[in-house]
């Protein structure tokens, strides 16, 4: 219950849903980022758990993610998720080999990169590009 959970939150002892957590990562590997978040968001329902937020950020970024150019209200959402992981645990380092990026400092350099128009933006060796 939400009383639950907000008091639990006070003593401390706030712990996500693994179970709805462990959903989300197999939607996320899936390329399925619009469920992978309504998983996390049932997982970590205060935005407390710097993992489980640090998925949902990245979500956005791989979401939001194009070849040819990115989009920026995704990216924005990203970097907004991001800023939330910074807040709970500016030390955050991800164990997940399948992620290229690693820590919420790295995501929110190449999000914020993305968002900026360049001369590189047109540029076709930008094809060659890869996702991270």
């Amino acid at each position: 219950s939400e009383i639950a959970t907000k008091s639990s939150v006070a003593i401390g002892t706030y712990e996500i849903d693994r179970k709805e957590f462990e959903n989300g990562l197999a939607a996320f590997r899936r390329d399925e980022f619009e469920a992978a978040r309504a998983a996390f968001a049932r997982a970590d329902p205060e935005k407390r758990d710097a993992a489980t937020q640090f998925y949902v950020a990245y979500s956005f970024y791989r979401q939001g993610w194009g070849r040819v150019s990115n989009d920026n209200a995704l990216f924005a959402k990203g970097l907004s998720a991001t800023e939330k992981v910074l807040a709970i645990d500016p030390s955050y380092r991800s164990e997940d080999a399948n992620l290229v990026m690693k820590t919420p400092i790295e995501l929110k350099t190449e999000l914020e990169d993305g968002l900026k128009i360049t001369v590189s933006d047109f540029n076709p060796l930008k094809l060659t590009r890869e996702r991270k």
